[in-house]
């Protein structure tokens, strides 16, 4: 399965959901993750998308941590089954 797949699949699970999944750009800050997850009552996380096996790069896990260290909930998903996991923990919180 490729990354492609998964931000696929994401997008549908997180529709499904009654979220929508932005393709997140910001052509100043590079290293940012791929997806902004919006759910409904004002839940959301960064998402992200790597092929299964890989991690994110240097850069990526700098701006994660930074993220992480402002309050925000970051995920970072290689497969179809972290899809639902990470659903699962942000609706039931």
């Amino acid at each position: 399965m490729i990354e492609k797949q998964i931000e696929n699949k994401l997008k549908t699970a997180v529709k499904k959901n009654g979220g929508i999944a932005l393709k997140l750009v910001c052509p100043s800050f590079a290293g940012m993750p791929d997806r902004l997850v919006l759910l409904p009552d004002g839940v959301f996380a960064f998402v992200e998308l790597k092929a299964p096996g890989e991690s994110p790069r240097p850069l990526q896990k700098a701006r994660h941590r930074k993220l992480r260290s402002l309050g925000f909930k970051v995920y970072v998903i290689d497969s179809i089954d972290g899809i639902g996991g990470m659903l699962h923990e942000l609706l039931s919180t």
